[in-house]
């Protein structure tokens, strides 16, 4: 009858049960947006959680950029209209460097 030559290591016995403790994650889907989400999370798509928006997300952030620069621009050429009005020379606003 075969014997084994050397005693097998603690380690190497234990890393055959290393992923029994491990278990299957549950997916819901959001109910705002219906895309899948891991339980009790605010949604990564949309930013609710329970029909409340929680958190901004990244296409809420560059509708809102976009309002910002579409009313520094307005300003920006109501100025220079009212400088050509007034026959002054118009002053020039230096741009904003973006934030990272």
């Amino acid at each position: 009858m075969p014997v084994p030559k050397r005693k097998r290591s603690r380690t190497r016995r234990d890393k055959r049960f290393a992923n029994k403790g491990m278990k299957v994650k549950s997916f819901s889907e959001c109910k705002n947006c219906k895309a899948p989400i891991a339980t009790h999370k605010v949604c990564d798509v949309c930013g609710f959680y329970k029909g409340k928006k929680i958190m901004a997300t990244k296409v809420d952030r560059a509708v809102k950029r976009g309002e910002e620069r579409q009313a520094r621009a307005q300003k920006k050429s109501a100025m220079a209209q009212q400088a050509q009005v007034d026959g002054q020379p118009q002053e020039v606003m230096p741009e904003e460097e973006p934030k990272k």
